[in-house]
């Protein structure tokens, strides 16, 4: 397809094609519909997985599912133990899911670049991208949970005052102010703009270079992209634990007290 695409509109247009999401909507309420979609559906799917493993847990010989379940939960509770100091019942969840989603979402990104855009322009849809952390939407929305959760937990953790003593006061005394205001709103503030930036920039690198071998002829593309997809599993699995240990740790920043 790739190359029929290539031939019809040029490389310039392939590329474009492959990155314009299916929207709704103009201006700031233009809604992505793709990214919605695959985010809910891998959403469910993560729900659905961990679902089937609870009900078919066994205290006997487990089956691969649990397997699988029990592995990822001894993992990620392993790293909150290590980041996490303080003491709450959501966060060993939150990481689990913040990591597990993820990870589906940039695992989309290992499927061949013109298979699910084929299957769309079948059923009438124009444009189809089906990798959500390739969009800075989906990524920001996600670190700004995450940045809600953090005011949330200083807030309850230290008290209002506490919070405010800590953005007025540190680190250099309350002589310093103005100085000290400005510092830790930027050092808060840049909290989800480094989660969301880091995730979206490494994907849509990844995504972009998949699209820019389709473009290649056909026997130098296996050629390229299955070395690029098996490096590429590294990268897909290091975003999504990044993105859950920054998490783990910021929400234990906002649970420290002192």
């Amino acid at each position: 397809m790739a190359s029929e695409v290539h031939a019809a509109e040029g490389a310039t247009g392939y590329i474009i094609h492959h990155l314009t999401p299916l929207h709704f909507g103009e201006g700031f309420w233009t809604l992505h519909l793709d990214t919605l979609f695959f985010s809910a559906a891998l959403g469910g799917l993560f729900v659905w997985f961990f679902k089937t493993a609870a009900d078919k847990a066994t205290s006997e010989v487990p089956g691969l599912v649990q397997n699988f379940a029990e592995l990822l939960i001894e993992f990620v509770d392993n790293q909150v133990k290590d980041s996490f100091h303080g003491h709450s019942k959501l966060i060993a969840p939150l990481a689990l899911t913040i990591f597990c989603w993820v990870f589906l979402w940039n695992f989309m990104d290992l499927f061949p670049v013109d298979i699910f855009p084929l299957i769309g322009s079948l059923i009438g849809i124009e444009y189809l991208r089906v990798v959500p952390s390739t969009d800075l939407n989906a990524t920001f929305a996600m670190s700004i949970s995450v940045f809600c959760l953090i005011i949330f937990y200083s807030i309850k953790i230290k008290g209002p005052w506490g919070f405010a003593k800590e953005l007025m006061f540190q680190p250099f005394g309350p002589w310093l102010l103005p100085f000290n205001l400005l510092l830790k709103l930027v050092e808060e503030i840049a909290k989800p703009i480094s989660l969301a930036l880091r995730l979206f920039g490494n994907l849509y690198a990844g995504e972009l270079i998949f699209i820019l071998i389709a473009l290649l002829p056909w026997y130098i593309q296996p050629v390229l992209s299955f070395p690029w997809a098996i490096f590429h599993i590294l990268i897909i699995t290091l975003q999504a634990f990044i993105f859950m240990v920054l998490t783990v740790v910021y929400l234990s920043m906002a649970h420290e007290d002192h």
